[in-house]
């Protein structure tokens, strides 16, 4: 075998090798002589190579052009649309295409998108395809330059994959996956930039494979109220975005969600209490030990924030649970088994770890009133306890699933500020601003297991009257301000002015769990 047959051999390309010789002569006569048949074809492949990526999850945003295979999954319908100052109607069609790495919509225009709605390409083929990626409306897009079946190419991807949760990556569309619902949320306003009001809510799906968030738009947002957990529920025609590293399952105008007469299996696969540390986000399940009441608190921007602490214990341990926003008010009471997922565990009052159940979380009651456990079991009734000996994970059964949790959820706001609030709202609850029902005023800290408030007062902390310091930074300004050194928050009554952001150092006594600033500086 000669030198360009050897160089065409180690070509990945869709050029034939008699096109590829008639190339190389005329790289020779262009460059007068300076280069033999063997350099002029190193350079060809070199031109032919370039741009070419291994996979599609190498695809970026910003390549001028790209070149990859990927297998087509889903061909979508053809558009026509009307260019600017011309009478000929334009037409468009998308194609959902993937291989191992991951998926990716092509865009195909005008001839390219006719031919294709006349059948000239199939759900899984192999294209080798040539284009300008983009990111879209739906995530990352290519618009289609060129593109030709390859059948000498396998890719081990197949059509209908994402029809179950874990099958889902970032960019696909028209995804139909069927789920248990385990949450829904109230519905919230925004206004959009044109001055229209948008309506967004939020769901949780689950299938035998995990689970999902689904945000539900515009009209679409009606459905968290008119369904409850434990529906089993197909979503059609889904696209999938990504969202604080984690995709979610968005449902807008060309989508549905449907209720389904089919059972739908649920495992919650969760961690041992008595294995979280602190930073971790993990999925807890167990019985409920005991309930707080619900305190209310005001935040920085004068809204009104609210959050109710529940103690829950599985094989392993216990741990105290902070339900914020509308999670709060979640019929949840002793004795009842719960999945809580998507938690962080953070530094509680005095040193106790603590879960913090957020706009993120999931909080499902898999059985109501089941029997408190005794021992350290954390098994419910009817067989349907959960169990973490020495597995890692604690599996929690749905026998009862459907006579579960009301449908009230906290997904918090989901405009940009969101982490904002609630990172307003968490400091707003150490300044303890709501009552805790009972009449024994400020409630500065968590409620403790025995009902008595965690105020300060016992051997494990400060107690009141003491003199302290404590250095941090500014989480909420205003009466009271409100301190936070990454482990403990502190609510300060001072006159001194401060800003959001600014780190400081307050000395002074302890009151009824604040500190009554003397010095700040």
């Amino acid at each position: 075998m000669g030198a360009i047959e050897d160089i065409y051999a180690d070509l990945d390309t869709d050029v034939d090798e008699e096109t590829f010789r008639e190339a190389v002569e005329e790289k020779v006569e262009q460059m007068g002589g300076l280069a033999d048949e063997e350099t002029a074809a190193m350079l060809l492949a070199h031109e032919l190579s370039e741009n070419e990526v291994n996979a599609v999850a190498d695809v970026e945003p910003g390549m001028e052009e790209v070149k990859f295979l990927a297998k087509v999954m889903a061909i979508g319908d053809l558009r026509t649309f009307e260019r600017d100052g011309e009478d000929e109607e334009g037409r468009v069609l998308n194609v959902e295409a993937a291989d191992e790495s991951g998926a990716i919509r092509l865009t195909f225009w005008d001839e390219q998108a006719a031919s294709i709605d006349d059948g000239q390409l199939e759900v899984g083929q192999v294209l080798r395809v040539k284009g300008r990626p983009k990111e879209g409306y739906n995530g990352l897009e290519v618009s289609v330059d060129k593109a030709e079946p390859d059948e000498d190419v396998d890719i081990d991807v197949e059509p209908g994959d994402g029809s179950s949760i874990d099958a889902l990556t970032m960019g696909q569309s028209d995804v139909d996956v069927r789920g248990l619902v385990l949450d829904t949320d109230s519905i919230r306003t925004f206004d959009r930039d044109d001055g229209s009001e948008g309506r967004v809510a939020n769901l949780t799906l689950g299938d035998e494979t995990g689970r999902i968030r689904v945000t539900l738009w515009d009209e679409r947002a009606d459905r968290a109220d008119e369904l409850e957990p434990g529906d089993a529920v197909e979503v059609v025609d889904g696209y999938v975005r990504e969202r604080d590293g984690s995709i979610e399952l968005h449902v807008g105008d060309q989508g549905a969600v449907d209720e389904v007469d089919e059972e739908v299996a649920f495992e919650p696969e969760a961690d041992p209490i008595g294995d979280v540390e602190i930073d971790d986000t993990v999925d807890i399940a167990g019985v409920v030990r005991s309930t707080d009441p619900k305190r209310t608190f005001d935040r920085d921007d004068g809204s009104e924030g609210q959050v109710r602490n529940i103690r829950v214990q599985d094989d392993t341990g216990d741990i105290r649970v902070a339900l914020w926003g509308d999670k709060a008010d979640k019929e949840i009471g002793p004795g009842d088994e719960v999945l809580v997922a998507d938690v962080e565990i953070q530094d509680g009052w005095q040193d106790d770890v603590e879960a913090s159940a957020n706009w993120a979380s999931t909080v499902t009651v898999l059985e109501s009133g089941a029997t408190a456990p005794s021992g350290g079991s954390a098994g419910g009734s009817g067989g349907s306890g959960s169990s973490a000996g020495g597995s890692g994970s604690s599996s929690t059964g749905l026998d009862d699933f459907a006579g579960g949790s009301s449908s009230d959820g906290d997904t918090g706001d989901e405009s940009d500020d969101h982490a904002a609030a609630e990172a307003a709202a968490v400091a707003g609850d150490a300044g303890g601003e709501g009552g805790d029902g009972g009449g024994e005023g400020a409630d500065d800290g968590a409620v403790a297991d025995d009902g008595s408030s965690d105020d300060g007062s016992s051997d494990d902390g400060p107690a009141d009257g003491e003199h302290v310091e404590f250095t941090g930074t500014v989480v909420q300004t205003g009466d009271p301000v409100v301190l936070d050194d990454g482990t403990e928050t502190m609510t300060v009554e001072t006159g001194e002015t401060v800003t959001l952001g600014q780190e400081v150092t307050v000395r002074g006594e302890l009151r009824d769990g604040r500190v009554d600033a003397e010095d700040v500086f």
